[in-house]
């Protein structure tokens, strides 16, 4: 089993750093998700992890072995790419036995490799196609197969469903799932920008933005307790709910003032130094219902869209609570509400979220 590590890792264009010094231990067997928007250097990342980046500064071990000098082809890696980039003119069986002839392995070792892999990812009956007969999702199993037959110490994934469509995304994602209980030993790191497939693949995430890790952690961990008000917007669909407040009483719980003057208690502790402070409270769309006659309520406004999805519900509310943003109430089932309706609605005290005035959440201060 194999496992990565950087210290300090940096990445220059020039005078441009987009990678700014990260460290991270990535455990051998696991399978570790990178996410982020556009432009946060993930894909950067996992390429230099590869070989095909060189490095601007600190070290990159795979297996205890600092690999810095070290060619891509030396690494022990194997890496899908976005695009398929399988040789047209071969077939599905060629295909996947082509590095192996090129490394000289003997013709038995190819077909049991190839054999191997194909069963494992079902595609046997196609070993004799042509790329240009198989569907997205069969090219894609096909390049994942190469890369299996390679028999790495380390799996490199960049964005590897982002060509497919709705449905051939699912399905692929379910065959990388079974590949990596298939395949426990091996040393899985997968770039996205899906949170979907990063929520259901990981053992843990890593969120980058602007060439900075702001959070490690396992998938519910990240959705449950996020470390600052980025990871709080970016993990989750729809984004958390997040409103302006000041914090008008301390300790053990919390109150805070909302913009409309309502003051709410939520059960997280803030030091008394933060007192009459700007913060920001959090709530997911998901953990707000509607509430009873009666009951106290923890915001409220007049519908503006409804997006009705058949399992769940969107519930755009305007309103003055925060900046050309609508509130998000995500309710289960359907729900007949029209624009303009008046809507009062709840949540868990354990559900809420309260971050500094610097954005970091106040769970891990």
């Amino acid at each position: 089993m194999t496992g990565v590590t950087l210290k300090k890792v940096k990445k220059s264009y020039g005078n441009v750093e987009v990678l700014h010094g990260i460290d991270l231990d990535i455990n051998p067997g696991e399978f570790v998700v990178f996410v982020g928007p556009s432009g946060c250097g993930k894909s950067t990342l996992l390429r230099m992890i590869a070989g095909l980046e060189e490095i601007s500064g600190g070290d990159i071990a795979i297996d205890g072995q600092v690999v810095n000098q070290i060619p891509p082809s030396k690494r022990g890696i194997a890496m899908v790419f976005q695009t398929y980039a399988l040789y047209p003119h071969m077939s599905v069986y060629d295909n996947m036995a082509f590095g192996m002839r090129i490394a000289k392995e003997s013709k038995e070792e190819i077909d049991r490799r190839v054999r191997a892999a194909a069963d494992m990812l079902q595609i046997t009956p196609y070993l004799d196609r042509l790329p240009k007969a198989l569907s997205g999702g069969q090219r894609q199993r096909v390049a994942i197969g190469r890369a299996i037959c390679r028999d790495p110490k380390v799996f490199l994934f960049d964005e590897p469903l982002s060509n497919l469509d709705a449905a051939l995304r699912v399905a692929t994602r379910i065959e990388i799932a079974k590949l990596n209980d298939q395949m426990p030993d091996t040393t899985m790191i997968y770039v996205t920008h899906d949170q979907v497939e990063a929520m259901t693949l990981a053992d843990r995430i890593v969120v980058l933005s602007g060439g900075y890790i702001e959070q490690v952690g396992a998938p519910l961990e990240l959705y449950e307790r996020p470390a600052n008000l980025f990871v709080a917007r970016f993990i989750g669909s729809p984004a958390m709910n997040i409103l302006p407040v000041k914090i008008t009483r301390t300790g053990e719980t919390t109150e805070v003032e909302l913009r409309d003057g309502k003051r709410i208690e939520v059960p997280i502790a803030t030091p008394a130094e933060d007192e009459g402070k700007a913060a920001s409270f959090g709530v997911r769309p998901e953990d707000v219902r509607t509430a009873g006659e009666g009951e106290t309520f923890l915001f409220e406004g007049e519908i503006s869209i409804i997006e009705a999805l058949g399992e769940v519900t969107l519930i755009y509310i305007e309103g003055s609570l925060v900046d050309d943003e609508p509130l998000i109430v995500k309710l289960p089932g359907i729900h007949r509400g029209k624009p303009g309706d008046p809507l009062r609605f709840v949540a868990d005290p354990d559900k809420l979220h309260l971050f500094d005035e610097k954005g970091r959440s106040y769970l891990y201060r």
